[in-house]
């Protein structure tokens, strides 16, 4: 069922202009960093300068601290693990970042998929816990906000949307993002979300809910709506804007100034109103190859996602770009165990000639439970790893690209064995990122994160016609 935003937002008050200053100055009074689990690596699409991570030993979190930057992204990828292993890697990532912190402030954000796919309530269950074992920090609340306004994601009278480019808004339980094979939902309304993934623990009718005319009524209403959490309790914020976030990061620094000691679950976008930093404009081809020249040959371009925009995009890139070299991987043959040399192969040899899209056959292959197809999709991934992997032992693209959560993050941490990053802003505007890895094999050649399910069907193209803008010049 489709609805227009404007009639819903006809009963809230109008959108109240922050400042990105006054929020950042709030961030610095603090002296505190954030600490973001990131399930995929998706989720530095809608920041700028700051520290990635794939590994999270004390060594990796005493490189990324010593950036001091507000925030420290870790990318965990526990959206491609089953609950016990995701439950294993969250506890260990906090463990290690509250080591590694010393006495230092830190805080820690959940970022996950702001369709609602992943781990919850689990993943900010298990950092709560770890926060009470190591430090007796007890959470009062844990903050839900998926809202992504530059992709279409918002949030309104407590139910979550997603835009059909025509004003009209359809309510994500209807969207395929709800039928996800391993995450799969039924409920739009936040607050009976979080009690179907909760199995009831939290109920509805206890959750709490911050709409439009709490967060744009100021930081003192925003706190005094947080005033009786307690216990871990959800409290699900509405989000339209930019200036939303911003506001509600007003009023949830003053609750915390108040006492609360608080989590957030969160979409891409939220840290970045968290921390008060501005939207950074796209990166131009030269920001991208950070002034260097770009090396000689092709860019690869892997593409995993199975989402129907991701098929779309690569139609419309393949349709743009003729003169790209493309590698079909198998589905169906690497699940039986095909040998990967003859498609490693065919990629380096495109590479020595120009631009490469490397893609999954297009046929989704489903497993019988959801843990069969999860076992399904990383095997697909581990084996799109090991051809970018035997693919830069021998030539070095001049670019990456990857499409999808999981791939993009096996692609960065295994394919091209990246341990520290800078995220240096989007290639679109508020959407994928781009990478400049820090030492290790790939230092030197960009590295777009580029997700399944978000831009339109032209926006791969337009990101590839970015990085290879050198060449036609």
């Amino acid at each position: 069922m489709t609805v227009l935003e404007s009639d819903l937002l006809a009963g809230y008050p109008p959108e109240v202009e922050v400042p990105a200053p006054e929020v950042a100055a709030s961030v610095a009074a603090t002296g505190r960093t954030l600490v973001v689990l990131d399930d995929d690596p998706t989720g530095t699409q809608s920041v700028a300068d700051l520290p990635v991570l794939t590994r999270w030993a004390s060594e990796d979190f005493a490189w990324a601290f010593a950036q001091r930057a507000p925030a420290v992204y870790v990318l965990t990828n526990t959206r491609s693990l089953d609950p016990d292993e995701a439950e294993q890697r969250n506890r260990e990532v906090v463990r290690n970042a509250l080591a590694a912190a010393g006495g230092a402030e830190i805080g820690f954000v959940s970022r996950s998929d702001s369709t609602l796919r992943g781990h919850f309530p689990l993943e900010p269950e298990v950092i709560a816990q770890e926060l009470e074992r190591a430090r007796g920090v007890r959470t009062d609340a844990v903050v839900v906000v998926p809202a992504f306004p530059d992709a279409g994601r918002v949030t309104i009278g407590g139910t979550h949307y997603v835009r059909d480019g025509a004003g009209g808004l359809v309510p994500v339980a209807e969207t395929e993002f709800a039928r996800d094979a391993t995450f799969g939902y039924t409920r739009s309304r936040l607050a009976e979300y979080v009690a179907e993934k909760s199995g009831g623990r939290y109920p509805a009718e206890a959750v709490i809910v911050l709409d439009l005319a709490v967060v744009r009524g100021g930081a003192g209403a925003i706190a005094d709506a947080l005033a009786p959490a307690t216990g871990g309790v959800p409290a699900v914020a509405d989000v339209v804007t930019e200036n939303d976030l911003r506001a509600l990061a007003l009023g949830l620094a003053e609750a915390e100034r108040r006492g609360k000691n608080l989590l957030y679950r969160v979409g891409p976008p939220f840290v970045r109103g968290r921390i008060g930093q501005e939207a950074r404009a796209p990166l131009t081809a030269e920001e991208a190859f950070a002034g260097r020249p770009p090396g000689a040959g092709g860019g690869l371009v892997v593409i995993g996602s199975h989402v129907g925009l991701t098929t779309r995009q690569l139609e419309a890139l393949l349709a743009g770009h003729p003169a790209a070299r493309v590698v079909e991987l198998q589905v169906d043959e690497l699940l039986r165990g095909a040998p990967l040399e003859p498609v490693v192969a065919d990629v380096v040899a495109g590479l020595a000639h120009g631009d490469v899209v490397l893609h999954t056959s297009r046929a989704l292959v489903r497993g019988g439970s959801a843990a069969e197809s999860l076992r399904i999709a990383r095997t697909v991934s581990a084996g799109l790893v090991d051809v970018v992997r035997g693919t830069i032992a021998r030539r070095r693209p001049r670019f990456v690209v990857a499409k999808g959560g999981i791939t993009s993050s096996d692609v960065a941490s295994e394919g091209l064995g990246i341990r520290h990053a800078i995220v240096r802003g989007p290639m679109l505007p508020g959407i994928v990122s781009l990478w400049e890895p820090v030492g290790g094999p790939a230092a030197g050649i960009p590295y777009v994160v580029f997700p399944g399910n978000v831009g339109d069907e032209r926006s791969l193209l337009a990101v590839v016609r970015v990085l290879t803008s050198t060449v036609r010049a």
